[in-house]
């Protein structure tokens, strides 16, 4: 359709308890910058033109600007507040794109700064023919299936993967999805999308797309920036 955009919708609600720190991990440093400097950056860097939606938590925003402020942080965004849920959260991000709009959103985690601008890529150009894609990577661990009665076993692990964000959808489908009520089975984008009956699209993610939630990640993503600066990511 005439005037589609790319939109982006980041959620960062973390708390960042796991992290043993009172800062919420999405405003770590990370390479000197804050984590969801790198992830906003990581969308603007794939098309300048995109239109950010950024969902925070109402305590959070005042540090957030002051952050902005001290790292010359001047990139165009939106901002929603979080709510109490992942799905309330999209749910404001999404109340803050025009209905009328047409195009692709993708739903990104706020921790996720090492994406890499070919998954986004992947991502939104699938979306526009299949209208639900998720970025996903191979089970490369054995994987043990837990029973009702403390008991396990082995299950195949080729049957199973790994799903990341940018989780991107047609604009019109998540708005509609997000319509629904909230069901405690809505653990992801996809799976609310699911629930309209609309099957979901996988594409290959990348290994450093990790979501930070213990300080072992960031320590990871720490020495993945120093690597890609040396060599550059895909």
């Amino acid at each position: 359709p005439l005037h589609a955009m790319n939109y982006v919708i980041v959620v960062a609600g973390g708390k960042g308890l796991r992290m043993g720190s009172d800062v919420p991990k999405q405003f770590l440093l990370l390479g000197g910058k804050p984590v969801l400097m790198r992830t906003m950056e990581c969308f603007y860097n794939f098309d300048a033109q995109l239109q950010m939606v950024l969902v925070l938590p109402r305590d959070q925003q005042t540090y957030w600007r002051e952050l902005c402020r001290t790292h010359n942080f001047s990139l165009p965004y939106l901002l929603a507040d979080g709510g109490t849920t992942r799905f309330e959260s999209v749910r404001n991000g999404l109340a803050l794109i025009p209905n009328d709009a047409q195009g692709v959103v993708a739903v990104h985690d706020g921790v996720r700064p090492m994406v890499s601008t070919g998954v986004v890529e992947r991502c939104f150009g699938v979306a526009r023919q299949a209208k639900a894609v998720i970025p996903v990577t191979p089970v490369v661990e054995t994987l043990r299936q837990v029973m009702a009665d403390g008991t396990s076993q082995t299950v195949n692990r080729d049957a199973y993967r790994l799903v990341q964000t940018p989780q991107t959808f047609h604009l019109q489908l998540l708005k509609r999805a997000y319509q629904q009520p909230y069901r405690s089975d809505f653990t992801d984008d996809a799976s609310v999308v699911e629930a309209l009956g609309m099957p979901i699209a996988m594409v290959e993610g990348n290994k450093e797309n990790i979501k930070i939630t213990t300080p072992f990640d960031l320590e990871v993503c720490e020495r993945l920036l120093v690597l890609s600066s040396l060599h550059g990511l895909d």
